[in-house]
């Protein structure tokens, strides 16, 4: 029978607060980046990006954070259904840093926390037999409520013939065996912890743990002796993390060495940061063992994924998705310090960017209406105006999308600060300009700053858009100018993990063809620039569009695609264009603005008509534009079959 998962997992969930600065003490750092985290839910995120179906058992806090952690586990395609909002407690937190390669600091805000009040009751037998396998990582285990809730799973998972696994997972202050400072401390004895490890070790077919866990599970400081006296209790297959040393695997009785176990191929690389390099670990182990791979393979995928989260910033974000593992694992180090591979770095970024939480971006219908020069020069524009009208854009478009995915706007934060901050967190895709209008040679908006360092300020969903009016014909310096200046941006983005879009306008500059577009995409890629979407004009051709999307595809199979612009085109113009553009699965659907919003604006700055009719008029155009685009779709579709 199909299983709808392949791997639960069971455990804490806590938001991970990550010192920015590197090298200095946690007391010093300055800015904090936030990620989810706590060992299993960082398991089912790594073990989702690697292609399996998981699932993750937790509770969380009914509040911000809470609420974060279940949006971030949808975007990496973890499950949430077992995962409770407790009315009561707050979500976990973790402050950690990055002091060298050798320290990193952390502190966890555990007291009485949401996870920690999992109990029997939140363990449904019908959800844990959908699943293939359970893994409980040893955290869980420290508490008498939370241990109950883990012994329930794993009965039940015995019942129903699921796979099990342990990761030891420990963490002294965790089990009250070491202070709030000693967050970093990997190991002190407790021969009461021991005990209580040692009567569920029979409950499972794999226990991982580094030589200082298997240690604390074993009772002895003697690697060797310690696994013999978990061998002793349990007959899973144990693996043991041994730093650079990579991992071995024991199926049956422990050898007189640790080098006589089963070993997979390991990877030097240069140590960044540990915290979470276990469950990277865990998440390639998984892969290989949940898909039948031998351990030698299984081992081959943990260790790299291993490397990859030692490399990089943060845990879950870290982890590498399956097509970069494979790329990896072909390809081979090139470099050491893996965060600073250009040609691993696209691909991880393309491959791991987040999804909405309701849904891909598979169908675009993009109300523009960032425009700025365009309002100025209307008869009774004034700043407020502008900025009331941007309102009732807004309107327009949340009236049009009535909570559906696969509508956006594109608005400035000039004109339309009130708006494009109103439209955080609708469900809205939001495109945000970043260049001066009209600018050629590009220039970009000055509060930007001269080092773009204020995208740090932008909402993460915010997409950095940027026009660039450029032609093939364009001499080398004006061309070299604005390549420069787009990839200042374009970096600064991903600095800030934003999603950038490049848009190109070559028929406002010179003569077009069917290779104008083509050649102009090749020049950007050259140029080191890699835009997770493109902006396009209507091009009268299906042999230009080809000629674009070979382009693109031939640097980038994984753009999230191209949204066609509109240069306030009337309706029927449109729709031809259009229905050239939607043969094309790259095409995601349209971004156009004037169409949309021009007479409206002209009437209503002019006092001719109410806000009430300048919203169902924009409404009313934007609804026509997207049953256009869906026809030329279905038109297309129905050609292609």
């Amino acid at each position: 029978m199909t299983k709808k998962f392949d791997v639960i997992t069971i455990g804490r969930a806590g938001v991970d607060l990550y010192g920015a600065q590197v090298g200095g003490r946690l007391e010093d750092m300055g800015t904090f980046e936030k990620y989810i985290g706590g060992s299993p839910t960082n398991i089912a995120c790594g073990s989702a990006r690697l292609g399996l179906k998981t699932a993750l058992i937790s509770r969380v806090g009914n509040e911000h954070m809470g609420r974060f952690i279940l949006e971030q586990l949808k975007r990496e395609g973890v499950s949430t259904e077992g995962v409770k909002t407790d009315p009561d407690r707050l979500t976990a937190l973790v402050i950690l840093g990055i002091r060298d390669d050798t320290q990193f600091p952390l502190i966890f805000y555990r007291e009485n926390c949401a996870d920690m009040a999992l109990c029997e009751d939140d363990i449904d037998e019908d959800f844990i037999a959908s699943a293939r396998a359970v893994v409980v990582t040893g955290t869980h285990l420290s508490n008498t409520r939370t241990e109950a809730a883990v012994l329930k799973a794993l009965r039940l998972a015995r019942r129903h013939g699921l796979r099990t696994a342990l990761d030891i997972d420990y963490r002294p202050n965790l089990w009250g065996v070491a202070g709030h400072g000693d967050g970093e401390s990997r190991f002190v004895e407790s021969a009461k912890v021991t005990a209580k490890l040692q009567t569920t070790l029979d409950l499972f077919d794999l226990i991982v743990g580094t030589e200082e866990e298997f240690h604390i599970a074993g009772g002895s400081t003697d690697t060797l002796v310690a696994l013999k006296a978990v061998r002793a209790v349990s007959a899973a297959t144990l693996v043991c993390k041994r730093g650079p040393l990579g991992a071995t695997a024991f199926e049956g009785a422990i050898p007189a060495s640790l080098d006589d176990g089963q070993s997979g191929q390991g990877f030097p690389i240069e140590v960044f940061n540990v915290l979470g390099a276990g469950d990277g670990f865990f998440s390639g182990l998984l892969r290989g063992w949940m898909t039948g791979e031998d351990w030698p393979t299984s081992l081959k995928f943990a260790n790299a994924c291993g490397a990859f989260a030692v490399s990089r910033h943060g845990c879950t974000p870290a982890y590498p998705s399956w097509e970069e593992l494979q790329f990896f694992l072909k390809r081979g180090v090139v470099r050491p310090d893996l965060r600073n591979d250009p040609e691993l770095e696209q691909l991880h970024w393309s491959t791991t960017r987040q999804r909405r939480v309701d849904g891909d971006w598979s169908s675009m219908r993009v109300f523009a209406f960032d425009h700025r020069v365009q309002l100025e020069q209307m008869p009774g524009y004034t700043l407020q105006k502008g900025a009331e009208f941007k309102e009732l854009c807004l309107q327009a478009a949340l009236r049009v999308q009535a909570g559906k995915p696969g509508y956006g706007i594109l608005c400035d934060n000039r004109i339309g600060r009130s708006a494009l901050h109103r439209a955080s967190g609708s469900g809205l895709w939001i495109g945000r300009p970043a260049e001066w209008p009209a600018s050629r040679p590009l220039t970009l908006e000055p509060e930007l700053g001269s080092d773009c360092g204020t995208l740090s300020e932008w909402a993460r969903e915010d997409v950095v858009k940027v026009l660039c009016f450029c032609h093939p014909d364009d001499g080398s310096a004006l061309r070299r100018e604005q390549e420069v200046t787009v990839k200042r941006l374009f970096e600064a983005a991903r600095r800030n993990r934003l999603e950038f879009l490049l848009e190109i306008i070559s028929s406002k500059v010179g003569e077009t063809d069917d290779h104008t577009v083509a050649t102009l995409i090749h020049q950007f890629y050259a140029a080191g620039i890699y835009p997770d979407w493109w902006k396009l004009e209507p091009m009268k051709t299906a042999t230009a569009w080809r000629n674009a999307i070979a382009a693109i595809e031939a640097h980038d199979c994984h753009t999230r695609g191209i949204v066609v612009l509109g240069l306030d085109a009337p309706e029927a113009e449109l729709s031809t264009s259009f229905e050239v553009a939607a043969q094309f699965d790259l095409v995601k659907g349209f971004a156009v603005g004037r169409t949309i919003f021009g007479d409206a604006a002209r009437r209503w700055l002019g006092g001719e008509i109410t806000d009430s009719d300048a919203v169902e008029d924009m409404a009313k155009r934007y609804e026509r534009l997207c049953r256009i685009w869906e026809t030329a779709r279905m038109k297309a579709g129905e050609k292609a079959a």
